[in-house]
Protein backbone atom coordinates (compact mmCIF):
# COMPACT_ATOMS: atom_id res chain seq x y z
CA UNK A 1 0.00 0.00 0.00
CA UNK A 2 1.01 3.49 -0.95
CA UNK A 3 2.43 5.90 1.69
CA UNK A 4 -0.01 8.88 2.28
CA UNK A 5 2.47 11.91 3.63
CA UNK A 6 1.30 15.74 3.78
CA UNK A 7 4.45 16.88 5.38
CA UNK A 8 7.93 18.02 3.91
CA UNK A 9 9.62 16.35 7.66
CA UNK A 10 7.74 12.86 6.54
CA UNK A 11 8.78 12.53 3.36
CA UNK A 12 12.29 13.34 4.06
CA UNK A 13 12.33 10.61 7.06
CA UNK A 14 10.73 8.10 5.18
CA UNK A 15 13.50 9.08 1.93
CA UNK A 16 16.14 8.89 4.15
CA UNK A 17 15.88 5.60 5.39
CA UNK A 18 14.98 3.97 1.91
CA UNK A 19 18.32 5.58 1.54
CA UNK A 20 20.19 4.20 4.33
CA UNK A 21 18.68 0.81 3.45
CA UNK A 22 20.71 1.30 0.27
CA UNK A 23 17.30 2.25 -2.27
CA UNK A 24 17.12 4.26 -4.89
CA UNK A 25 14.19 6.90 -5.31
CA UNK A 26 12.34 8.33 -8.44
CA UNK A 27 10.35 11.18 -8.45
CA UNK A 28 7.52 11.79 -10.60
CA UNK A 29 5.92 15.10 -9.93
CA UNK A 30 2.40 15.89 -10.89
CA UNK A 31 -0.70 17.86 -10.81
CA UNK A 32 -3.04 15.44 -10.07
CA UNK A 33 -6.09 14.64 -12.32
CA UNK A 34 -3.88 11.51 -13.06
CA UNK A 35 -4.40 9.79 -16.76
CA UNK A 36 -2.32 7.04 -18.30
CA UNK A 37 0.51 9.29 -19.31
CA UNK A 38 0.96 9.91 -15.37
CA UNK A 39 1.09 6.22 -15.33
CA UNK A 40 3.83 5.66 -17.81
CA UNK A 41 5.46 7.81 -15.90
CA UNK A 42 5.43 6.23 -12.54
CA UNK A 43 5.99 2.72 -14.72
CA UNK A 44 9.43 4.00 -15.58
CA UNK A 45 10.13 5.38 -12.28
CA UNK A 46 9.54 2.12 -11.13
CA UNK A 47 11.64 0.36 -13.73
CA UNK A 48 14.93 2.52 -12.70
CA UNK A 49 14.44 2.72 -9.44
CA UNK A 50 13.75 0.71 -5.76
CA UNK A 51 10.98 3.37 -4.98
CA UNK A 52 8.99 5.61 -6.29
CA UNK A 53 7.42 8.86 -5.24
CA UNK A 54 4.70 10.55 -6.51
CA UNK A 55 4.02 14.23 -5.47
CA UNK A 56 0.23 15.51 -6.31
CA UNK A 57 0.53 19.48 -5.90
CA UNK A 58 -1.96 22.09 -7.66
CA UNK A 59 0.85 24.40 -8.17
CA UNK A 60 -0.94 28.37 -7.89
CA UNK A 61 2.62 29.49 -8.87
CA UNK A 62 2.57 28.40 -12.39
CA UNK A 63 -0.66 29.59 -13.30
CA UNK A 64 -1.48 33.17 -14.75
CA UNK A 65 -3.86 35.27 -13.18
CA UNK A 66 -6.47 34.44 -15.78
CA UNK A 67 -6.00 30.74 -16.15
CA UNK A 68 -7.41 27.77 -14.57
CA UNK A 69 -5.68 27.96 -11.17
CA UNK A 70 -9.69 27.26 -9.65
CA UNK A 71 -10.93 25.46 -11.68
CA UNK A 72 -8.01 22.36 -12.53
CA UNK A 73 -9.32 19.13 -12.07
CA UNK A 74 -8.71 17.86 -8.36
CA UNK A 75 -10.19 14.34 -6.91
CA UNK A 76 -7.56 12.98 -4.47
CA UNK A 77 -9.51 9.64 -3.80
CA UNK A 78 -9.45 8.79 -7.28
CA UNK A 79 -5.82 9.36 -7.88
CA UNK A 80 -5.02 7.61 -4.61
CA UNK A 81 -6.88 4.56 -6.07
CA UNK A 82 -4.92 4.70 -9.55
CA UNK A 83 -1.60 5.22 -7.49
CA UNK A 84 -1.98 2.11 -5.51
CA UNK A 85 -2.97 0.12 -8.97
CA UNK A 86 0.10 1.62 -10.21
CA UNK A 87 2.69 0.57 -7.26
CA UNK A 88 3.49 3.91 -6.58
CA UNK A 89 5.36 3.75 -2.78
CA UNK A 90 4.66 7.03 -1.29
CA UNK A 91 2.50 9.60 -1.90
CA UNK A 92 3.31 13.49 -1.26
CA UNK A 93 0.16 15.34 -1.15
CA UNK A 94 1.67 18.88 0.65
CA UNK A 95 -0.84 22.01 1.27
CA UNK A 96 -0.35 24.98 0.07
CA UNK A 97 0.86 26.37 3.22
CA UNK A 98 3.45 23.35 3.49
CA UNK A 99 5.25 24.39 0.17
CA UNK A 100 4.73 27.96 0.40
CA UNK A 101 4.45 29.27 3.88
CA UNK A 102 3.67 32.79 5.14
CA UNK A 103 6.59 35.36 3.75
CA UNK A 104 7.89 33.00 1.10
CA UNK A 105 9.68 35.11 -1.95
CA UNK A 106 12.66 32.90 -3.86
CA UNK A 107 11.96 32.28 -6.86
CA UNK A 108 13.91 30.27 -9.75
CA UNK A 109 14.25 31.66 -13.30
CA UNK A 110 15.96 30.35 -16.50
CA UNK A 111 15.44 33.03 -18.94
CA UNK A 112 17.14 31.92 -22.34
CA UNK A 113 14.67 28.86 -22.11
CA UNK A 114 11.44 30.13 -20.31
CA UNK A 115 11.26 33.50 -22.35
CA UNK A 116 9.99 31.99 -25.69
CA UNK A 117 7.23 29.45 -26.94
CA UNK A 118 5.34 29.10 -24.59
CA UNK A 119 6.65 31.50 -22.15
CA UNK A 120 5.44 34.46 -24.38
CA UNK A 121 1.76 33.70 -23.67
CA UNK A 122 2.47 32.18 -19.81
CA UNK A 123 4.64 35.31 -18.22
CA UNK A 124 5.99 33.71 -15.05
CA UNK A 125 4.72 29.86 -15.98
CA UNK A 126 8.37 28.42 -15.97
CA UNK A 127 9.64 30.36 -12.80
CA UNK A 128 6.79 28.77 -11.39
CA UNK A 129 7.33 25.21 -12.77
CA UNK A 130 10.95 25.89 -11.73
CA UNK A 131 10.46 26.66 -8.53
CA UNK A 132 8.40 24.39 -7.67
CA UNK A 133 10.06 21.87 -9.16
CA UNK A 134 13.25 22.96 -7.62
CA UNK A 135 11.67 22.50 -4.20
CA UNK A 136 10.81 19.00 -4.67
CA UNK A 137 13.96 17.97 -5.46
CA UNK A 138 15.39 19.49 -2.05
CA UNK A 139 12.62 17.76 -0.19
CA UNK A 140 12.67 14.45 -1.59
CA UNK A 141 16.45 14.52 -2.69
CA UNK A 142 15.23 11.43 -5.37
CA UNK A 143 17.99 10.14 -7.71
CA UNK A 144 15.66 10.70 -10.44
CA UNK A 145 12.93 12.47 -11.37
CA UNK A 146 10.68 11.35 -14.85
CA UNK A 147 8.78 13.70 -16.98
CA UNK A 148 6.94 13.67 -19.96
CA UNK A 149 7.43 14.64 -23.06
CA UNK A 150 4.45 16.67 -24.26
CA UNK A 151 5.69 19.49 -21.89
CA UNK A 152 8.65 19.00 -24.00
CA UNK A 153 9.99 22.85 -22.70
CA UNK A 154 9.04 22.15 -19.37
CA UNK A 155 11.18 19.06 -19.46
CA UNK A 156 13.85 21.00 -21.22
CA UNK A 157 13.67 24.05 -18.48
CA UNK A 158 14.15 21.19 -16.04
CA UNK A 159 17.32 19.61 -17.33
CA UNK A 160 19.06 22.81 -17.81
CA UNK A 161 18.04 23.92 -14.04
CA UNK A 162 19.62 20.66 -12.56
CA UNK A 163 22.85 21.34 -14.56
CA UNK A 164 23.04 24.80 -13.21
CA UNK A 165 22.53 24.49 -10.01
CA UNK A 166 24.49 21.38 -9.73
CA UNK A 167 21.83 18.99 -8.47
CA UNK A 168 22.27 15.69 -8.00
CA UNK A 169 19.14 14.07 -9.75
CA UNK A 170 19.31 12.19 -13.02
CA UNK A 171 16.15 13.88 -15.15
CA UNK A 172 14.37 10.80 -17.26
CA UNK A 173 11.94 11.97 -20.53
CA UNK A 174 9.41 9.84 -20.90
CA UNK A 175 7.97 9.73 -24.93
CA UNK A 176 4.62 11.62 -25.43
CA UNK A 177 1.40 9.12 -24.66
CA UNK A 178 -1.43 9.63 -27.19
CA UNK A 179 -5.30 8.73 -26.95
CA UNK A 180 -5.84 6.45 -29.96
CA UNK A 181 -6.68 8.88 -32.22
CA UNK A 182 -3.17 10.67 -31.99
CA UNK A 183 -3.89 13.57 -29.25
CA UNK A 184 -1.39 13.45 -26.16
CA UNK A 185 -3.01 12.94 -23.35
CA UNK A 186 -3.55 15.40 -20.81
CA UNK A 187 -5.40 16.94 -17.76
CA UNK A 188 -6.57 19.61 -19.71
CA UNK A 189 -8.45 17.44 -21.99
CA UNK A 190 -11.80 17.39 -19.89
CA UNK A 191 -12.39 20.97 -20.84
CA UNK A 192 -13.22 20.17 -24.91
CA UNK A 193 -15.95 19.98 -25.60
CA UNK A 194 -17.03 17.40 -28.70
CA UNK A 195 -16.80 19.09 -31.78
CA UNK A 196 -13.08 20.62 -30.41
CA UNK A 197 -12.36 17.21 -29.34
CA UNK A 198 -12.58 15.90 -32.89
CA UNK A 199 -10.88 19.07 -34.59
CA UNK A 200 -7.81 18.41 -31.54
CA UNK A 201 -7.62 14.73 -33.13
CA UNK A 202 -5.55 16.52 -36.17
CA UNK A 203 -3.09 17.95 -34.37
CA UNK A 204 -0.74 15.38 -33.98
CA UNK A 205 -1.25 14.10 -37.79
CA UNK A 206 -0.07 17.52 -38.53
CA UNK A 207 3.02 17.79 -36.43
CA UNK A 208 3.50 14.01 -37.84
CA UNK A 209 3.08 14.89 -41.42
CA UNK A 210 5.63 17.83 -41.16
CA UNK A 211 7.78 16.81 -39.10
CA UNK A 212 8.39 13.77 -41.98
CA UNK A 213 8.90 16.06 -44.69
CA UNK A 214 11.12 18.38 -42.63
CA UNK A 215 13.56 15.06 -41.89
CA UNK A 216 13.04 14.53 -45.79
CA UNK A 217 14.43 17.99 -46.87
CA UNK A 218 11.56 20.38 -47.09
CA UNK A 219 12.76 23.59 -46.54
CA UNK A 220 11.28 24.91 -42.55
CA UNK A 221 9.43 28.30 -43.72
CA UNK A 222 7.57 26.74 -46.53
CA UNK A 223 6.73 23.66 -44.77
CA UNK A 224 5.43 26.11 -41.69
CA UNK A 225 3.86 28.08 -43.65
CA UNK A 226 2.17 25.10 -45.14
CA UNK A 227 1.38 23.55 -41.49
CA UNK A 228 -0.27 26.66 -40.50
CA UNK A 229 -2.15 26.68 -43.32
CA UNK A 230 -3.17 23.23 -41.94
CA UNK A 231 -4.28 23.78 -38.66
CA UNK A 232 -6.61 26.52 -40.01
CA UNK A 233 -8.51 24.25 -42.13
CA UNK A 234 -8.17 20.80 -40.20
CA UNK A 235 -8.14 22.37 -36.69
CA UNK A 236 -10.52 25.39 -36.88
CA UNK A 237 -7.75 27.77 -35.45
CA UNK A 238 -4.00 29.33 -35.71
CA UNK A 239 -1.55 28.04 -33.31
CA UNK A 240 -0.42 30.56 -30.80
CA UNK A 241 3.13 29.33 -32.13
CA UNK A 242 4.22 26.69 -34.54
CA UNK A 243 8.31 26.66 -34.14
CA UNK A 244 11.19 24.47 -35.15
CA UNK A 245 13.86 24.45 -32.38
CA UNK A 246 17.26 22.74 -31.48
CA UNK A 247 16.35 19.44 -29.76
CA UNK A 248 18.69 20.41 -26.88
CA UNK A 249 18.26 24.46 -26.20
CA UNK A 250 15.10 25.14 -27.90
CA UNK A 251 16.90 27.74 -30.14
CA UNK A 252 14.37 28.29 -33.27
CA UNK A 253 16.36 26.97 -36.75
CA UNK A 254 16.20 27.30 -39.95
CA UNK A 255 18.06 23.70 -41.04
CA UNK A 256 17.76 20.11 -39.70
CA UNK A 257 21.37 19.71 -38.97
CA UNK A 258 21.00 17.94 -35.84
CA UNK A 259 18.02 16.39 -33.72
CA UNK A 260 15.15 19.36 -33.53
CA UNK A 261 11.30 19.31 -32.28
CA UNK A 262 8.51 20.36 -34.01
CA UNK A 263 6.72 22.71 -31.30
CA UNK A 264 3.16 24.27 -30.99
CA UNK A 265 0.88 25.82 -28.92
CA UNK A 266 -3.08 26.45 -30.75
CA UNK A 267 -6.54 27.01 -28.17
CA UNK A 268 -9.31 25.11 -29.03
CA UNK A 269 -12.33 27.34 -27.38
CA UNK A 270 -11.00 27.77 -23.71
CA UNK A 271 -8.56 25.56 -23.69
CA UNK A 272 -4.85 25.41 -24.69
CA UNK A 273 -3.29 22.54 -26.20
CA UNK A 274 0.55 21.66 -26.56
CA UNK A 275 2.44 19.34 -28.29
CA UNK A 276 5.41 18.36 -30.75
CA UNK A 277 6.86 15.72 -32.63
CA UNK A 278 10.61 15.06 -32.99
CA UNK A 279 12.39 15.73 -36.09
CA UNK A 280 15.60 13.79 -37.54
CA UNK A 281 18.28 15.35 -39.69
CA UNK A 282 18.13 15.01 -42.85
CA UNK A 283 19.30 11.37 -43.97
CA UNK A 284 19.77 10.56 -40.58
Amino acid sequence: MAKIVRTIDTLRETVRAWQMAGETTALVPTMGYLHDAHQALIKAGRAKSDRTVVSIFVNPKQFGPNEDFKSYPRQEKRDLEILEACGADLVFLPAQEEMYPSGFSATIDIPAFSNKLCGIGRPGHFSGVATVCTKLFLQCMPDMAVFGEKDYQQLQIIRWLVKDLNIDVDICGVPTVREEDGLAMSSRNIYLNADERTRASQISAILSASAKRLSDGMPVDQELNNAFIKFASLVGETPEYLELCDAQDLEIIKQVRKPARLLVAVKLGKTRLIDNWPVSPINS
